[in-house]
């Protein structure tokens, strides 16, 4: 079952691997990748999902390990001697992902626990042939590039720290215990922007401490499926919501429940006129509707999450109100069209009650749209606990 995940996403230039390891038409060539991530369940197995879904040649894997990091923290680019285990594709060290493929190792035995940080190492001796990658930038969590094959090495000599991750898009396990994932559908909000790097603090992060404190709900997986700019109806940083929902979602394994807390980017940047935000709030509510009826068809529970609000953001909240207008719209249809299985009113959590169309300020990060830690532990405080039981 699905115990990690990061939505691919086309790279774009400005988060592109840097020199030596980025070249005209060549990535990552004789590399090593190490990557720091934090899985929600636990289990006796784990298997590796790499993506190539928007690499434009073929992807060559030459050797992967998996390991503990030193210390157990997120974000470090040392190991814990002796815990490297290799990783093998049916049987072999390596592995080719064809183009817009995915590719996933053998179950490998490795005990890990609910909760903790694993470190996946990855070697690139020919690299990817392509001038475009795979990746999700919005990590919040330190990786690392360093030259060679250093894919076992206690620690990586002369290596260069990014804030993006790059290629692995999951990690399975093979449960210890009765448990079902809770999979995230969302933006930049659900990626954690303003989050703490290598803190783990985004709202779906304290949404999983507080499940697994409570025996009712301790079985809970979670996916986050959440990306930077994101939008529901139309492509733009990755593909839409509409686009992404069954290779994201409905192709997870152990998948029990969906919320959708999606749709801001889809307001803020439609054209601030009465006509057009009207169009852009129906299309919203339709679309909503679309993936109710294709989780329901998988027989998901599906939570809808009201969209919170951007009032002072630049360049989203526009003078006339009309984005605000659609914004409340759209929320009201969440919360009474009865389409979905419940409601989530993260609105209602986080919005200031003398200045409802804004941020409460001590959740604010600064833009007025996006949150801090306390601002996402607010939202995960507002998720009741009892749509996750059984």
């Amino acid at each position: 079952m699905s115990s990690w995940t990061a939505m691919p996403q086309l790279t774009e230039p400005g988060n592109l691997p840097p020199a030596p390891y980025s070249e005209a038409g060549l990535m990552l060539a004789g590399s090593t990748l190490r990557q720091t991530v934090r899985v929600s369940a636990g289990g006796p197995q784990v298997r590796l999902r790499f993506s190539n879904a928007f690499g434009g040649a073929p992807l060559p894997i030459t050797q992967v390990s998996v390991a503990l990091p030193a210390g157990g923290r997120a974000g470090v680019s040392a190991i814990q001697p002796g815990s490297a285990r290799p990783v093998t594709f049916s049987g072999r060290p390596s592995a080719t992902v064809p183009v817009g493929a995915h590719y996933v190792s053998d179950p490998l035995d490795l005990p890990v626990a609910s909760g903790s940080i694993l470190t996946v190492t990855v070697h690139l001796a020919d690299g990817q042939r392509s001038g475009a990658l795979t990746s999700h930038p919005g990590s919040r969590t330190t990786s690392y590039l360093a030259p060679g094959n250093q894919t076992e090495a206690p620690d990586l000599a002369g290596a260069t720290p990014v804030d993006h991750w790059y290629l692995l898009s999951g990690i399975e396990v093979r449960p210890e215990r009765a448990t079902a994932v809770l999979a995230l559908l969302g933006d930049s909000l659900t990626d954690g922007r303003g989050s703490t790097t290598n803190g783990n603090d985004r709202w779906p992060d304290r949404l999983f401490d507080r499940l697994r404190g409570d025996p009712r709900t301790a079985g809970v997986a979670v996916a986050n499926q959440g990306a930077g700019g994101n939008r529901v109806l139309d492509d733009g940083l990755g593909p839409s919501a509409l686009a992404r929902l069954d290779r994201d979602v409905l192709a997870l394994s152990g998948v029990r429940w969906l919320i959708v807390f999606e749709g801001v980017n889809d307001l803020g940047t439609a054209e601030a006129t009465q006509t057009a935000q009207k169009q852009v709030a129906d299309d919203l509510t339709a679309a909503y509707e679309q993936i109710v009826v294709r989780a329901h068809a998988r027989d998901l529970l599906v939570y809808g999450a009201t969209i919170t609000p951007f009032g002072g953001n630049d360049p989203y909240d526009d003078p006339r109100g009309h984005r605000e207008a659609a914004r409340q719209a759209v929320n009201e249809w969440i919360r009474g069209s009865g389409r979905f299985d419940a409601v989530i009113d993260f609105d209602r959590a986080v919005r200031d009650p003398a200045e409802p169309r804004r941020l409460l300020s001590a959740y604010d990060e600064g833009d007025h749209l996006h949150f801090n830690p306390a601002g996402y532990q607010a939202l995960a405080d507002a998720v009741p606990a009892a749509l996750l039981h059984g």
